[in-house]
C-alpha cells in the first residue's frame, strides 16, 4: 500500500516509490562493506605472504653464511655447550644495543647487520647441540658437513613454522616495532635462557630453553627484513 507524501513546496510522491528508491543503496552498502572485509583479509593474507618471503630471503642470508663458516672451521662448533652460545648470543646482542646507543658508530667498522645474522646462527647451533648433545673430550662425533646443514635446516623450519603461528595470531604487529625493540627483546630472551640455565634446564610454567632460542631467531630475523627496508 502506498501513501502520497505531500512536501511544503506543494509537490508529493509516493512513498512506495521512494522505498523501492532506497533498497538498492542499502544492498549496495551491504556489498560495499562485504567487499571491503574480503579486501582487509585479502590485504592481510598477502602482507603475510610477504613476511614468508621477506624470511626466506634473510634465512639464505644466514645458511650461506654458516656454510662459508664450515668451510673454514669446519664443525669446530660442536665443542661448544648451549651455555657458551648462550652467551656468545649475549656478546652480539650487547655489541648491537651499544651501537644502537651510539647511533650506529662503532670503533670496529661493522654494523649490526653482521651480529643479527650471528644471532641467527649460534641459536641455531644451540638448538643442534640440545638435540645432539656436545662431544665429550676433543674427538669430534662423526657428522658431515651435509648432515649439519640438515640439522641447520630442520631447526631453522621449525622456528619459522613458530614465527607463521604466532604472527597469524598478533596480525603482522612486528612491522610497526623498532629493530631496538628487537635487540632488548633478544636480550630479555636470552638472560630468561641464562636464568633457566643456571637451573639446570628446569621450568615451573614457563617454555623451556628451546623455545627462547627459536624466538631469538625469529626476533633477529625480523630485524634484518627491517634493516633491508630502510
Amino acid at each position: 500500500m502506498s501513501t502520497i507524501i505531500e512536501f511544503a513546496d506543494g509537490t508529493a510522491t509516493d512513498s512506495r516509490s521512494e522505498v523501492n528508491h532506497l533498497v538498492p543503496d542499502a544492498a549496495f552498502s551491504e556489498s560495499a562493506a562485504a567487499e571491503q572485509e574480503a579486501a582487509k583479509y585479502r590485504s592481510a593474507d598477502s602482507r603475510r605472504e610477504q613476511t614468508v618471503n621477506q624470511f626466506k630471503s634473510a634465512i639464505v642470508i644466514c645458511r650461506n653464511l654458516f656454510i662459508k663458516k664450515m668451510e673454514d672451521y669446519g664443525l669446530s662448533w660442536r665443542f661448544m655447550r648451549p651455555e657458551s652460545l648462550t652467551d656468545q648470543i649475549m656478546i652480539k646482542a650487547l655489541r648491537i644495543r651499544s651501537l644502537e646507543t651510539k647511533g650506529g658508530r662503532g670503533q670496529i667498522d661493522e654494523g649490526i647487520e653482521p651480529e643479527f645474522i650471528g644471532i641467527v646462527n649460534y641459536s641455531t647451533i644451540a638448538l643442534i647441540q640440545l638435540q645432539l648433545g656436545e662431544p665429550a673430550g676433543l674427538t669430534l662425533p662423526g657428522l658431515s658437513p651435509e648432515e649439519a646443514l640438515m640439522f641447520y635446516d630442520e631447526a631453522i623450519d621449525k622456528a619459522t613454522g613458530l614465527m607463521l603461528d604466532k604472527n597469524h595470531d598478533y596480525d603482522e604487529a612486528w612491522r610497526s616495532m623498532r629493530v631496538s625493540s628487537f635487540t632488548d627483546i633478544i636480550l630479555q630472551k636470552i638472560l630468561r635462557t641464562k636464568e633457566i640455565e643456571n637451573h639446570n634446564g628446569q621450568t615451573v610454567v614457563s617454555e623451556g630453553i628451546d623455545a627462547n632460542y627459536m624466538d631469538m631467531i625469529n626476533y633477529a630475523l625480523f630485524a634484518l627484513i627491517k634493516l633491508s627496508e630502510r
